[in-house]
C-alpha cells in the first residue's frame, strides 16, 4: 500500500513529498528543503522509516519547487527527473532567487524523461504521467489509479490553480489542461497540491471559481 507524507518547507511554504510503499523503496517529489533544518528533518525522516529513495522527481522547475534538488543529489545521488520543457525553466532558477535574496544551489544535470503518458515504477507501485501545461511550460502531475491520488504540483489548488504571471505561464492553457487532462480522472481522486491543503477533484467541479467562470 502506498504511503504519502508531506512537509512544507521554504520561504514560499511549498509542499514536498514523499511517497513509499511495503518495500520502502521511495519517491522524493519537489524537494523544497532549504534551511539546513529542513533538510536535517527529510533526512532525518528517510532514516528512521528505513527508506530507500530511488527517484527525484520534479512536477516544474520553479525555484520553490527545486531548492532541495542539490541535497537530494548528494545525499542520495538521485538526478531530478523533468520533462522536455522544464529544462530552460530549471536553469534559470539560480539567478531568478537572486532576485528574492534566496541562494539557490545549482541542481544537478537534470534526466529528460517525464513524457505524458509514461509511468513511473518503484517498488510495487507505479505513477503515471499526466502533462499539465499552463503554470510552467512542461508542468506535469502524478497519478497513481490504485490509490485515487495526484502528486498535482501547481496547477490545481483547494479553490484556485497556479498563477500564471510568471516566465512561460498561459491562463488560458492551464483551464485546458485542468479540465481536458485532469477533471477526466474520477471525481474522488484526492489532489496534493504543490501549496496549501488538499482537495477533491470533485470538489473543485464545484467550486472551483477559475474554472466555474469558463466553459
Amino acid at each position: 500500500m502506498l504511503q504519502l507524507k508531506l512537509f512544507t518547507f521554504n520561504p514560499f511554504y511549498e509542499n514536498m513529498y514523499l511517497l513509499y510503499d511495503e518495500t520502502k523503496e521511495c519517491v522524493i517529489i519537489d524537494p523544497g528543503c532549504y534551511e539546513p533544518e529542513e533538510k536535517e528533518e527529510l533526512f532525518n525522516f528517510i532514516k528512521q522509516e528505513g527508506l530507500k529513495p530511488v527517484k527525484l522527481l520534479n512536477t516544474h522547475c520553479h525555484i520553490d519547487h527545486v531548492l532541495g534538488n542539490k541535497f537530494v543529489f548528494s545525499s542520495y545521488g538521485l538526478k531530478p527527473e523533468i520533462h522536455p520543457l522544464e529544462l530552460a525553466v530549471l536553469k534559470f532558477a539560480v539567478p531568478y532567487g537572486a532576485r528574492y535574496g534566496i541562494i539557490v544551489e545549482e541542481s544537478p544535470e537534470p534526466i529528460i524523461n517525464l513524457k505524458e503518458g509514461d509511468e513511473i515504477h518503484f517498488g510495487n507501485s507505479q505513477l503515471e504521467i499526466i502533462f499539465a501545461p499552463g503554470h510552467s511550460p512542461g508542468s506535469v502531475c502524478f497519478y497513481c489509479k490504485e490509490e485515487g491520488i495526484l502528486i498535482g504540483g501547481d496547477v490545481l489548488f483547494r479553490q484556485s490553480i497556479g498563477r500564471t504571471d510568471l516566465p512561460g505561464g498561459d491562463h488560458e492553457q492551464l483551464l485546458r489542461s485542468i479540465r481536458k487532462n485532469i477533471f477526466v480522472l474520477p471525481d474522488d481522486t484526492i489532489v496534493f497540491p504543490g501549496h496549501g491543503e488538499e482537495t477533491t477533484l470533485g470538489f473543485e467541479k464545484k467550486n472551483n471559481p477559475y474554472l466555474l467562470t469558463h466553459s
